[in-house]
């Protein structure tokens, strides 16, 4: 049989020192490989963020049902305040995915929204100068005129 902090380690997924140097040597991790552009880049870490946020829940959803279930066997209040933390810690997350989602759906909205043709055009300079280019004599507005 299995004691209680065995079972709290393979809950909150803690291993003792042995089996960690086993883990190591098993796990290999990904390289990264940066993306060209900036919209890449946005979609990417979007991707990966959003893939982190899921296995953050996963994992939250694995430990709270370990740590519900260890505090009804044990029936101590310090469990079942860790479990009251673990949920909310997980509803935070699930809550930061809804925040990811909505930042992503603005950010998509944004060239969208902005203006297709300029209404109002300004010219900075003197009255001769404005005189001067609308009769075509200025020599650094020959494109406007006629």
């Amino acid at each position: 049989m299995r004691n209680t902090e065995d079972i709290i380690n393979e809950t909150l997924g803690i291993i003792n020192p042995v089996d960690k140097a086993i883990a190591k040597s098993a796990v290999t991790k990904s390289k990264i490989i940066p993306p060209n552009s900036n919209e890449d880049d946005i979609e990417n870490d979007y991707k990966y963020q959003r893939e982190n946020f899921y296995g953050l829940v996963e994992r939250g959803q694995d430990a709270i049902d370990g740590i519900l279930e260890l505090a009804k066997e044990g029936e101590h209040p310090r469990a079942y305040e860790v479990a009251g933390n673990l949920i909310k810690q997980v509803a935070e997350v699930t809550e930061k995915l809804g925040d990811l989602q909505e930042k992503m759906r603005k950010l998509k909205e944004v060239p969208n929204s902005a203006p297709k043709n300029v209404t109002n055009a300004l010219f900075v300079g003197s009255t001769a100068e404005l005189q001067k280019m609308l009769k075509g004599k200025s020599d650094g507005w020959g494109y406007l005129s006629r």
